[in-house]
């Protein structure tokens, strides 16, 4: 919650990413309160009322993805919701920004890459983009190799994406 708060203000492609990785550690430590308060909750060097706060935040979560049918696999309707803003935004960027277009560009094969190889194909651009980097996060977390190819693929839907948060946030700032 601490982190989610300072990442949705600052980054919301750090956010969306943070969130989609708490949501498969919650599902990890099976939705259990005990095993979430003593791994994730009571180690936070914080007062008790803020430990609190942080364990009835992760309830929150687990509930959404209860409710939503979403306990196995899949993101929550709130991250989804933002990934169909920012899909938004790029739609209008793409025909205002010349940067922002030419990282697309840059990126565009490699989304459809992804694209193909998650059998997403009604998905847009951008949550490919970020199913494309959440792989990548899963990635470096098991220690996987990984081929400079995709390495670079990787690269260029970071700077298009680095791009896209960058907007976003101006756009929500009034920037």
């Amino acid at each position: 919650m601490l982190i989610a708060k300072v990442k949705r203000r600052e980054n919301i492609a750090e956010y969306i990413l943070y969130m989609w990785q708490i949501e498969d550690l919650l599902r990890a430590l099976n939705f259990d309160g005990d095993k979430i308060y003593r791994t994730l909750v009571e180690p936070l060097q914080v007062s008790d009322e803020k430990k609190q706060e942080v364990f009835f935040w992760y309830t929150g979560i687990i509930n959404l993805l209860k409710e939503e049918k979403k306990e196995v696999s899949g993101h929550n309707y709130h991250s989804l919701h933002v990934i169909a803003e920012l899909e938004k935004l790029h739609r209008s960027l793409l025909e205002k920004d010349s940067k922002y277009k030419s990282l697309f560009v840059a990126a565009q094969s490699d989304i459809e890459l992804f694209r193909e190889k998650s059998a997403k194909n009604a998905a847009g651009d951008i949550e490919i983009a970020f199913d494309a980097l959440y792989a990548k996060l899963l990635l470096k977390i098991k220690h996987e190799q990984i081929s400079p190819e995709t390495s670079g693929a990787f690269d260029r839907i970071t700077s298009m994406t680095a791009c896209l948060s960058a907007r976003f946030h101006e756009e929500e700032t009034g920037k």
